[in-house]
């Protein structure tokens, strides 16, 4: 063969390579300014990275995917029907590539198991699994303790993760944490949404108890006073 084609071939191909990493910088950086400016719009902070925050986690998506990269990072805290309530989303990067967009809502109390919540439809084997519990709604559930996990999963809990959606891969509680993973490129509307449902699974399994002290501080006024930080294990 003429080493003129091959020498065609090779520019076509570089050209197409050079298209296409334009192209997904492109719709990365659309996606850093619209979460950028969703995060303005609640008041809340946002960081391009954080190499931190994902390894306080380490089941769900975390254990699928691996801790990767936060990218495109919010902090804040959102109300929910039992009160406020510490926020983050993320997107999950490994090896260059986005496979999720995290989002955490943060309990009061820590809960002793592990309970992640699968789309059947996902091949969400690996090592080290959960016990398969069985079926809860749609998902199907792997827990770390069986008995603590027939305790917290609760009728309420099946309706409130049946409210999630099926574009969610999986759901899943750890410490004191509600996550869940969204597809790449989820719109800010699709997260107030994803938050709204999440922070009602935070109310079913982190009820409100008037006598239960809270570990937040506190202003002069008896107000909570939230300083989201990125990283490391617990908020400043």
């Amino acid at each position: 063969m003429p080493a003129w084609v091959w020498f065609t071939a090779f520019v076509v191909l570089a050209v197409a390579g050079l298209a296409l990493l334009a192209t997904d910088r492109a719709q990365r950086t659309a996606r850093n300014r619209e979460r950028r400016r969703w995060a303005g719009l609640r008041g809340w902070q946002f960081a391009e990275t954080d190499h931190v925050l994902p390894t306080r986690w380490h089941h769900g998506a975390i254990a699928y995917y691996g801790s990767g990269v936060a990218r495109d990072v919010v902090a804040g805290s959102t109300f929910t029907a039992d009160g406020r309530r510490q926020v983050y989303v993320l997107d999950l990067e490994n090896g260059g590539k986005v496979n999720s967009v995290l989002v955490g809502i943060r309990c009061r109390r820590t809960h002793p198991v592990v309970v992640e919540l699968w789309l059947p439809s996902v091949p969400f084997q690996r090592e080290q699994m959960p016990d398969l519990l069985g079926p809860v709604g749609q998902r199907y559930a792997f827990v770390s303790d069986l008995t603590a996990a027939r305790m917290l999963i609760t009728p309420d809990l099946v309706e409130a993760a049946e409210e999630i959606g099926g574009d969610v891969t999986v759901v899943w509680l750890e410490e004191d944490w509600v996550l869940a993973a969204a597809p790449p490129g989820a719109s800010p509307a699709r997260l107030e949404r994803l938050l709204r449902d999440v922070g009602e699974l935070a109310d079913v399994v982190d009820p409100f108890e008037a006598d239960t002290p809270s570990d937040e501080p506190t202003d002069d006024n008896g107000g909570e006073v939230y300083r989201p930080s990125f990283g490391g294990r617990n908020p400043a």
